[in-house]
């Protein structure tokens, strides 16, 4: 995208997301695409980044892992595998390792169904795969600390086995000196040292002449001496020797292993691009999530639909400090491609005017922007700005003379690809003559078929604005009663500039009020004294409009509240009459189900059987339970009916009523946990706690 000056990206800010977007990147690729963010103009381009950092912020709010968690920088290791000859370390080996881990974690992530929901995340590894021969190499040779295993070649360890002995025996012997010293008390310390990569013991220094060995040296003080005993120098020269060649192996064995991974170098470079990549993404995602950008439609001709778009910057910063942000809402189509916005100075008119420009630049960059998911935005091939005072000193130029060189080169260059800022356009030469080139700028900006928003407080612009195809006003909100700005934007109609008004407000004396508006031209002051009152007088009827939505809204609610209701009765009615036509209970269906299995049953035994008869005895017991099941339930219904259960304290005398075949008798004896019921003539032993105390019911009697 070319854009106009050279500044632009700093006038509107650009850089300062950058800066954010960098903050929010954790590996030194990841910040470095950040620090390189370009505007792109190809719209595949443009959606797939959008889609990603889409994707990427779907993930952080569903709290679903992604595993690009490694952030090393590792371009000395993989530099290293592209020179000849060159060695690894065991930790730079790991580091590598845990770069193919990582890429192996996020190949796993993408299973079928995640390949489809996150495509655009699945884009950026598409092209590559993960080569479990690197971990191989590197797990053949090295073991999960990074140290060289003893195993990884036969000489290795052979000479650690050696080393092993070796350093055994040495210790041995240094336990029998330590202990002859300690017995003489010539020891300054009783643990051993080791200096210059001999093993050493403290002795006091008025008796280093009377053990015999090597002196390697002497503390600060000069009271304790270093001394390598004789018995002692040749086990030291064996080990040492043996550690020579163990580096040796040591250092073979990694340049060999060095040189297998070399040929994977490609794969790998790929591997850390990737993480890189994705970094970038996720740093898109949270400032995303911080300044709540969203993912637009995009569309492939030039267009502006912002629906409820924040300044971003403006935003983060009235949120730190509990400030409300006024969103805007701008479109500029084929028909009406320039919006000229007036209003009173400090009514958020250059605010407006660079939301829409950072938002652009931040689409066309690939971030999500802080709008409504249903803005429409086109991608544009070039943008123009001209905000504030941009006189050149270098050129000595005036503020009119370098507004109209800009001008200039807008005229000359804009196309229907083009969205250009102007920020009080006509200003800083006389009112009616500058106001004349303006309108000659804004005609031919508008035969150009360029898009673009113009700032200004001239009368005559706000009067072309009807009358030129392609042009259309807006203006500022401003409360007339307390002399602050709303910072809405309205479109269709031109706005004041309140100039009286504020003075007034003020306390400016009457008469110097007076005589300015005798100086104004007539209809110059009818006119903006008209806008004025029309302003005004639009604010009521959007108040009057507010409350009358409010009240639609509230109408609306207690209809669908009488629905749900209605609807809840209509269906309880349904469910009641339901229940009323269906006799058969879900224990009978049970039963049938139950009977219907075992008539099938002794169906398929009677055809098997010898003994018919006593099949069809079993299947007469079966068919004739129900029956003796619906007697037993009539009897508890009666005794139900006659019956009343007043307790479960049961003494001898009482009439109980036994729980588990529901039976009434007389309690004639407890025995500890027992109890014997009289039932008729037939004494019945049962449990205590099966008991419960009844009395008759009294018998209702009619009057």
């Amino acid at each position: 995208m070319k854009y106009f000056p050279e500044s632009a990206l700093m006038q509107l800010e650009f850089d300062k997301v950058q800066a954010l977007l960098q903050e929010h990147c954790k590996t030194e690729l990841g910040k470095q695409m950040a620090a390189d963010l370009r505007l792109h103009t190809h719209i595949d381009y443009v959606r797939t980044a959008l889609q990603q950092a889409h994707e990427y912020k779907q993930l952080v709010l569903l709290q679903e892992h992604f595993p690009n968690d490694f952030i090393l920088n590792l371009k000395t290791e993989l530099r290293l595998l592209s020179i000849q000859g060159a060695v690894l370390t065991g930790e730079q080996a790991m580091a590598l390792r845990k770069l193919t881990e990582s890429m192996h974690s996020i190949v796993r992530f993408f299973d079928h169904d995640r390949r489809i929901t996150y495509s655009g995340l699945y884009e950026v590894i598409k092209e590559t795969h993960y080569e479990k021969k690197i971990t191989a190499i590197i797990d053949e040779v090295l073991d999960e600390t990074g140290q060289v295993r003893d195993n990884a070649s036969k000489e290795l360890q052979s000479i650690r086995v050696s080393l092993f002995r070796k350093r055994t025996e040495l210790r041995r012997v240094f336990d029998r000196i330590l202990q002859k010293l300690q017995k003489l008390n010539y020891l300054a310390d009783q643990e051993e040292a080791f200096l210059n990569g001999r093993r050493v013991v403290a002795i006091y220094a008025e008796n280093k002449r009377m053990v015999k060995g090597i002196i390697h040296g002497e503390s600060d003080t000069r009271k304790t001496a270093f001394l390598e005993p004789d018995e002692t120098i040749e086990l030291n020269n064996d080990i040492q020797s043996l550690e020579r060649e163990e580096g040796r192996e040591v250092y073979r064995i990694l340049r060999a292993m060095t040189a297998s991974l070399s040929s994977y170098s490609g794969l790998l470079n790929s591997y850390h691009e990737i993480l890189g990549v994705y970094d970038f993404i996720r740093g898109k995602a949270k400032l995303a999530l911080d300044m709540d950008g969203n993912y637009p439609t995009l569309v492939p001709h030039a267009q502006l639909h912002l629906v409820q778009a924040y300044h971003p910057l403006l935003l983060l910063y009235n949120r730190k400090n509990s400030k409300p942000t006024i969103p805007v809402n701008i479109s500029l189509d084929k028909d009406a491609h320039i919006l000229v916005i007036s209003g009173p100075n400090a009514g958020g008119k250059t605010v407006t005017l660079k939301t829409v420009g950072l938002i652009q630049l931040m689409l066309q960059s690939g971030l999500l922007v802080p709008v409504h998911p249903s803005s429409q935005l086109g991608i544009f091939k070039q943008l123009m700005i001209h905000i504030g005072d941009t006189q050149s000193l270098e050129f000595e130029l005036s503020t009119y003379s370098s507004h109209l060189k800009n001008m200039k080169y807008f005229m000359e260059n804009a196309n229907g690809r083009t969205l250009f800022f102007i920020d009080e356009l006509g200003s800083g030469s006389d009112p009616n003559l500058g106001g004349a080139f303006a309108e000659v700028i804004m005609e031919e900006l508008a035969k150009k078929h360029a898009f673009g928003i113009v700032t200004t407080h001239y009368l005559n612009l706000k009067v072309m604005a009807n009358k030129v195809r392609g042009i259309i006003n807006g203006a500022m909100g401003f409360d007339e009663q307390t002399l602050m700005p709303m910072y809405k934007l309205m479109i269709g109609k031109p706005g004041s500039s309140y100039t009286f008004s504020i003075a007034e407000r003020i306390g400016l004396q009457p008469s110097l009020i007076a005589r300015a508006k005798k100086l104004v031209d007539e209809g110059h002051f009818q006119l903006d004294k008209l806008l004025n009152k029309a302003e005004q007088d639009l604010q009521k009827v959007e108040s009057k409009e507010k409350e009358l939505q409010k009240l639609l809204k509230e109408n609306e609610r207690l209809k669908k509240e009488y629905e749900v209701l209605a609807d809840k009765e209509r269906k309880h009615q349904q469910i009641t009459f339901m229940k009323l036509q269906n006799q058969i209970k879900e224990n009978d269906l049970q039963y049938l189900k139950d009977m219907e299995r075992k008539l099938k049953q002794i169906v398929a035994e009677w055809k098997r059987a010898d003994d018919k008869e006593k099949v069809m005895k079993q299947a007469e017991i079966l068919l004739f339970r129900r029956r003796e099941k619906q007697q037993n339930e009539q009897i508890n219904r009666k005794i139900q009916d006659k019956f009343e259960e007043v307790g479960r304290q049961c003494q001898v005398g009482d009439q109980v009523k036994i729980l588990s075949n529901r039976q009434v008798g007389r309690l004639i004896e407890i025995r500890d946990k027992r109890a014997i019921v009289q039932l008729g003539n037939i004494p019945i032993n049962v449990k205590l706690s099966d008991l419960v105390v009844v009395q008759e019911k009294p018998k209702e009697t009619v009057d």
